[in-house]
């Protein structure tokens, strides 16, 4: 069976054309068939979803008895396994179900399992030493991206229409770029949040999905959108009008850069695909430039963004140290999630704090720089996806990670920053947005001469999601996506 997309099928569902155990069942298929290429699945619960499948009244719900597979990094669901791609968790079965996942089975979708996520969400790329790596479709010698890489590969290789996704640093953006797909991040506290965790990393982090279709994007957003009043950042909602029916007064203001905010090298193909969508918007009417400097310092943007991470993974660390009893030790994860969880320990709350106040005045930059411009536009990513096992560590960075503790607290966020640098060179666009809780959006416009694609980021106002699918909604109907 053929889908244009998970609205299609959810139509019909309702129009009694298929059943919801004939779609679980086709994806099942799918899923045996490529996931011993791709990895893209780690844990599978099909007799659960035949099951809803078989009994649940899917009548009026917006996507009626689509398959869908959760991250396997929060996205909880009671009893189901929930490992964060850490030996740690091999038997953990959530205890309760999160508010966003509850969403998502209201709206009509069944759950058939987990896609594959580095160790606790840390990388730009799906390589789990637990788990395993996660192999591009397109060229399995390549890495799928991170962290949300096995969901990237199963929409991409057509397992499912639709996979939920989460986006801290450009999770959901970065594997949208290198698997052709589009991926949004939504506005800080668009989406619903808790009852376990109600600001991931700060409010950096937030659960959304991805997708091959801008309706299904637009459609997953209108449905799960929420002004969620417990939680720290409750965000007024989209109007269908204004997600629907979104009419332009006047040409867009937009601005655009292919350099990189860390100052680090940007290919000719990433490149070539922000050129391709300047020259398409300013056909189209739009006033586009391009500026000489990035809004903020990127350098000193991630600096705060690591240091948070640290503070954060040493919570974290010691919510895992009370629940099994006993102290974590190098061997019980990766050396990248020992030396985030050591440098977290000798930062000082009024560090943290002055991190926090300059994510609050990046956030402030960000608005006013929207009062000028109405959206901007950057490369995803600086490349197309990278070889399997590209980003590995000189053996004398990972002998100074091994006893990060020893060091200063300085010395450390020194070590952190070396130990992401190459990584970080192939991804320096997306991590702004999370900071600032700006929307943006991975738009599939382009490919290298090896049929690789690489995605444009356009970011826009908090709470303007409308403009971002304006705009994705023009290059799909001109047929400018490359997927």
């Amino acid at each position: 069976m053929t889908w244009t997309d998970a609205t299609a099928m959810a139509q019909a569902v309702r129009q009694k054309e298929v059943s919801p155990l004939e779609l679980v069942e086709d994806a099942i298929k799918k899923i045996d068939m490529l996931n011993p290429i791709l990895n893209a699945v780690v844990y599978k619960q099909y007799e659960e979803a035949r099951e809803i499948a078989s009994q649940t009244n899917f009548c009026n719900k917006p996507f009626a008895g689509v398959p869908i597979l959760l991250k396997d990094l929060g996205q909880e669901q009671i009893g189901s396994l929930s490992t964060a791609g850490s030996p740690l968790f091999a038997n953990y079965r959530s205890q309760q179900t999160d508010h966003y996942v509850a969403a998502l089975q209201r709206l009509g979708f069944i759950i058939l399992g987990r896609t594959n996520t580095p160790e606790f969400g840390f990388k730009n790329i799906s390589d789990s030493s637990f788990h395993g790596s996660v192999h591009l479709p397109l060229d399995p010698s390549r890495n799928a991206g991170g962290s949300s890489g096995g969901a990237a590969a199963a929409v991409a290789s057509g397992m499912v229409p639709i996979a939920a996704a989460s986006d801290g640093g450009g999770s959901i953006r970065i594997p949208a770029s290198f698997n052709g797909l589009i991926g949004l991040k939504p506005t800080r506290g668009r989406i619903p949040v808790g009852p376990g965790s109600y600001r991931g990393w700060q409010g950096a982090s937030v659960n959304f999905a991805l997708t091959k279709t801008v309706r299904d994007t637009r459609n997953l957003l209108y449905h799960l959108q929420n002004c969620q009043l417990e939680s720290p950042f409750p965000l007024p909602l989209l109007s269908k009008e204004a997600l629907y029916d979104k009419k332009l007064q006047k040409p867009l203001k937009i601005a655009f850069s292919t350099l990189s905010p860390i100052g680090s090298p940007v290919s000719n193909v990433a490149k070539q695909a922000v050129e391709k969508a300047v020259v398409t918007l300013t056909e189209w009417g739009h006033k586009v430039s391009e500026l000489a400097q990035a809004p903020i310092d990127g350098c000193k943007a991630m600096r705060s963004y690591y240091l948070m991470n640290s503070v954060e993974t040493a919570a974290m660390f010691d919510t895992i140290e009370a629940s099994l009893g006993r102290t974590m030790q190098l061997k019980d994860m990766e050396l990248m999630s020992w030396a985030i969880f050591q440098s977290g320990q000798k930062i000082l709350a009024k560090d943290f704090s002055k991190a926090l106040q300059d994510w609050d005045r990046y956030s402030a930059q960000m608005a006013t720089f929207h009062e000028t411009y109405d959206l901007y536009i950057t490369p995803t990513t600086s490349e197309v996806a990278p070889k399997q096992q590209q980003f590995l560590l000189s053996p004398t960075l990972q002998e100074a990670l091994k006893h990060i503790a020893d060091y200063p607290q300085q010395e450390q966020q020194d070590l952190i920053w070396q130990m992401f640098e190459e990584s970080l060179a192939w991804t320096p666009f997306t991590q702004q947005a999370n900071l600032t809780g700006q929307p943006a959006i991975s738009l599939p416009i382009h490919k290298n001469e090896d049929g690789l694609p690489i995605g444009i980021q356009i970011t826009a106002a908090k709470g303007r999601e409308d403009l971002l699918l304006y705009v994705a909604q023009l290059f799909e109907d001109s047929k400018k996506f490359e997927q």
